[in-house]
């Protein structure tokens, strides 16, 4: 007795088929914009750079723009190219300290090199003699003159990139009269462009707020460490005065590395437990005050960021774009929110980014403080 044929299966409905290769395409256009962020970084960097500044300053240019002196008003190129030559001067004169101060801390690190193990390990000596005699072992087999001469070669970088960026936002400078007009020409719709452009305004309004109080909140900061550093007679006060500036844009991960670093150099120069614990204890204080009560403070409901979606996006811009994508990746996580609350089918994206889960509604696009960046006079 022969056994009925298994029927055969159905095929899969269209729509099925039309959902994988959606899916499929979606990875493979995520796999390439991936591709090209790793490949493109420098120049990626230099221009989310460049934006950023422009945005900062796009309110200050309209507002000088306003400005009359008796029956004259000062012309928005005037405005624009002593804003651009504000810019580039405080870059260089930045990049110029910071390449002095890079100098500096290499010049104090090969000084420290010889004790700089023996230090290192006596940090772990709780843990025993053999551990202690193998971090020992292994911080003296680190080639600190090789690692000096790639830290140096990443700074001069630096001068690379504080050029393009300056080019970068005289273009853009260049371009800002035409914005308005380019934006509705592109979308064709009078009523839809108006409201690109409340969007994107609101996106500058957010960022450069956040940039306002993290600037004032990093420099404070900053301003103690380095008292404390004098105080104590520290070598490098200044170098951890500004590298603990700029670090706490970093969120989260950066106050901690800038708490270490001062601990460890610290210990390095005095070779005292008491006195580093000392100052380690000092700078956790300043830092814990300053970023878990006044910058929450200060901040208030302005972001409305997730936490946790503030270490994703920290994790995958480092990953992508190294420490320059951790210092970018809150600006762009704000930018990725307010897009996101304003497109119903990425609402739920922005949901899942906001602290409260409550995205930006489009009542929050008319709130008159926020100038519109595109609807400017010439």
């Amino acid at each position: 007795m022969t056994k009925p044929d298994a029927p055969l299966p159905t095929p899969a409905p269209k729509a099925d088929l039309n959902r994988i290769q959606t899916g499929a395409l979606v990875i493979i256009a995520f796999a390439v914009v991936l591709f090209l962020l790793v490949q493109a970084r420098f120049l990626l960097i230099s221009l989310a750079t460049a934006i950023i500044l422009f945005s900062l300053t796009s309110d200050v240019i309209t507002f000088i723009a306003r400005q009359r002196i008796g029956p004259f008003r000062i012309p928005n190129l005037i405005a624009s190219l002593v804003a651009l030559i504000m810019i580039a001067a405080a870059l260089l004169v930045l990049t110029s300290v910071l390449l002095a101060q890079v100098n500096t801390v290499l010049v104090t690190t090969l000084s420290y090199a010889e004790r700089a193990p023996s230090a290192v390990a006596s940090l772990f000596s709780f843990t025993g003699p053999k551990t202690e005699a193998a971090i020992l072992s292994s911080m003296r087999s680190i080639d600190l003159s090789s690692s000096l001469r790639t830290a140096a070669g990443q700074a001069g970088n630096l001068t690379q990139g504080t050029v393009l960026v300056i080019l970068f936002v005289g273009f853009l400078f260049g371009e800002r009269i035409w914005f308005g007009t380019k934006l509705h020409n592109f979308i064709g719709d009078p009523v839809q462009a108006e409201r690109v452009g409340r969007i994107i305004s609101s996106i500058i309004h957010r960022v450069n707020y956040y940039l306002l109080v993290k600037g004032i909140i990093s420099a404070i900061t900053g301003g103690l460490i380095f008292l404390l550093a004098s105080a104590f007679g520290l070598d490098l006060a200044v170098a951890l005065g500004l590298l603990t500036f700029v670090l706490n844009f970093i969120p989260n991960v950066g106050s901690i590395v800038a708490t270490a670093l001062v601990a460890l150099v610290a210990h390095v120069q005095l070779g005292d437990p008491t006195t580093t614990i000392i100052i380690f204890l000092v700078t956790g204080g300043i830092q814990f005050l300053n970023g878990n009560i006044i910058d929450p403070l200060l901040m208030g409901r302005a972001l409305r960021l997730s936490a946790f979606g503030i270490i994703l996006s920290l994790a995958f811009w480092g990953a992508v774009w190294g420490i320059p994508g951790m210092f970018l990746s809150v600006p762009i996580m704000v930018m990725l929110m307010v897009v996101c609350s304003h497109v119903p089918a990425l609402r739920p994206i922005a949901i899942l980014l906001s602290r409260e889960g409550l995205p930006e509604s489009e009542r929050m696009l008319d709130n008159p403080n926020q100038r519109d960046l595109f609807n400017d006079d010439d």
